[in-house]
């Protein structure tokens, strides 16, 4: 995996409520206007199988569409090419014909219906009520229980679900009510990782909700590509400060292929299920710190807001040149210091730049951040970085040349993003 995934999830903006045609307009943006920055994923977020959906809100012990395995299936009202049995194939294939990805969010065990009814697993002589956990139930969310996987039939089921949705074609796969759930849910994390691996088709598995579990680094790292750091992410200033912290305990776990998930990104025209008209609550400044700590930090960057109300300044935001850059090329990234200076709190991060051709480093990366405080005034100490051998600095977000020498201004909840070239 070059960097860490790029997309669209449709959670922010419709919840539990988006159609087949938001999904269809919204990978047509991406195609046209996000694909050549590297945005690739088109994920349908949670209960595209609930037919009554209608906002965020859950509907308790809802009629959910399964198929004679008791496996999830689209509602055909919001998903109609779905019907007759094709499931998310053609959805899948359109977004495909675009040069894009296509995922899905899951919830982790079996659906209640499937229980209820008894449904057979495939291929085994068990039963849906001989492989649930009736007393493993999401807090949040009724649809499914959980599986126990001492059972037999357990992995079946699992190889079951995923064995469909490669016939599907999916290429990225949410699990929910798992990431934080461990260890109790350590099993079953397990099973739906060699399900996936056995399924014949490459794709992505991403773990919901956080805030994940630091002591659980290593198994997040075996077992999946991103993991959520932090609960529901929204546009509220203090999410984002708070975010600060869980970015410096996660940083050093991002690598080639698995990446701590600080949540899509609120930008735009986001909670369009209950007024179409909202559009962020971040000031322009927080916009950018909010993307310049994701880039640094290498956290996947799934956009949340729909797209096709994306202004010039959203979508020159989500495509920066530089920051895309950031977002491929910075390595090691890690806080060098947050201390208070007068009336400011500054937060200084550094990482490398991966050369672009071959091995090794041919720059290095500072973002300097004004978390509390008025606008500031303050002079980097080339020292704090471990300069040497530096050519030039660039303003990567005007892409003007700058001098260390010199003070430098940063808005309250702003940022500053550099980048040093070696000699």
């Amino acid at each position: 995996m070059k960097y860490a995934p790029r997309g669209w999830n449709s959670w922010d903006c419709y919840g539990a409520a988006v159609t087949e045609k938001e999904v269809r307009s919204n990978a047509q943006y991406m195609a046209a206007h996000m694909k050549n920055a590297g945005y690739e994923y088109v994920v349908v977020d949670i209960q595209w199988y609930e037919p009554g959906s209608q906002n965020n809100e859950y509907h308790p012990f809802a009629d959910v569409c399964i198929d004679e395995f008791g496996r999830l299936i689209p509602a055909e009202n919001r998903f109609p090419s779905s019907a007759g049995g094709k499931g998310f194939l053609p959805l899948a294939e359109f977004v495909h014909s675009l040069g894009l990805k296509f995922g899905i969010h899951i919830m982790r065990g079996i659906p209640r219906r499937a229980v209820a009814e008894n449904c057979p697993v495939k291929g085994t002589k068990v039963t849906a009520r001989e492989i649930a956990e009736t007393a493993s139930i999401c807090l949040w969310n009724t649809d499914n229980y959980g599986i126990d996987p001492q059972k037999s039939g357990a992995k079946e089921y699992y190889d079951s679900i995923f064995e469909l949705y490669a016939a599907w074609g999916v290429d990225f796969i949410k699990c929910d009510d798992i990431c934080r759930e461990l260890p109790e849910r350590e099993e079953e994390l397990i099973l739906i990782h060699e399900a996936l691996q056995g399924c014949g088709r490459k794709m992505i598995l991403s773990l919901s909700p956080g805030p994940a579990l630091i002591e659980k680094a290593q198994l997040y790292m075996d077992v999946s590509n991103m993991w959520r750091i932090t609960d529901d992410f929204w546009d509220d200033w203090n999410l984002l400060y708070g975010m600060f912290e869980r970015a410096e305990k996660w940083s050093i776990y991002a690598g080639n292929g698995h990446f701590p998930d600080a949540d899509m990104l609120p930008l735009g025209a986001i909670r369009q299920v209950y007024e179409p008209t909202y559009r962020t609550a971040f000031t322009k400044k927080e916009q950018i710190t909010m993307m310049v700590l994701w880039c640094m930090m290498r956290s996947p960057l799934m956009m949340g807001g729909e797209l096709t109300k994306n202004d010039p300044f959203t979508l020159g935001l989500l495509t920066h040149s530089g920051l895309m850059a950031l977002h491929e090329r910075s390595r090691h990234a890690h806080q060098v210091y947050r201390k208070h200076m007068g009336e400011n709190e500054i937060i200084l991060w550094t990482s490398m730049r991966a050369a672009e051709a071959g091995a090794g480093y041919d720059g290095q990366y500072a973002a300097v951040f004004n978390a509390a405080g008025p606008k500031a005034s303050i002079t980097l100490d080339p020292s704090d970085l471990e300069l040497e051998g530096v050519r030039d600095c660039i303003d990567v977000m005007t892409d003007e040349q700058v001098s260390l020498t010199k003070p430098i201004s940063i808005e309250e909840h702003g940022s500053r993003l550099f980048c040093f070239t070696w000699k």
